[in-house]
């Protein structure tokens, strides 16, 4: 018998906004548990934000999580010795993580000096449906639509 599922946690909403969506961010971005650094990063980089984009940080930062979030994404699955990608829709909490690790991951390959300034370029284009977040999501996309023919092999 397996191992029944872990409890959710229960968020704290961050100090400046008061959302719990933030923070969730927050603690993808935070490494070694430097969650003040964290925090502060993600802060520099709305201000930013808001500098450029002449509109709220947060508002934009939620264009940017929306337009990076995928809908399907593919899962392996052996059938008779063969290996098939199953495309799969993708629960709304596991849209939203998988949407915030991606724009973390890409805006630390970008090329500016400072994470805030990273954060801020990556938030900046992912809200204008351009950038790497993005494109990793229409390529996911498209693995899934190639891959239809094999959705009648569905993960129960």
């Amino acid at each position: 018998m397996r191992k029944s599922r872990a409890k959710k946690h229960i968020l704290l909403p961050d100090p400046k906004f008061n959302d719990v969506l933030v923070t969730r961010f927050v603690n993808n971005m935070m490494w070694g548990g430097k969650k003040n650094t964290a925090y502060t990063i993600f802060y520099m980089a709305l201000d930013k934000v808001e500098a450029k984009a002449q509109e709220r940080g947060l508002d934009v930062w939620k264009k940017a999580l929306n337009n990076v979030m995928p809908a399907v994404e593919v899962k392996s699955r052996r059938v008779g010795g063969a290996t098939f990608q199953i495309p799969m829709e993708v629960p709304a909490d596991r849209k939203i993580a998988v949407g915030m690790k991606w724009l973390i991951r890409y805006a630390r390959n970008r090329g500016e000096k400072t994470m805030a300034d990273k954060l801020a370029g990556e938030i900046i284009s992912a809200a204008k449906g351009e950038g790497a977040s993005v494109k990793k999501r229409e390529d996911t996309h498209k693995m899934a639509e190639a891959n239809k023919a094999f959705s009648h092999f569905k993960i129960s």
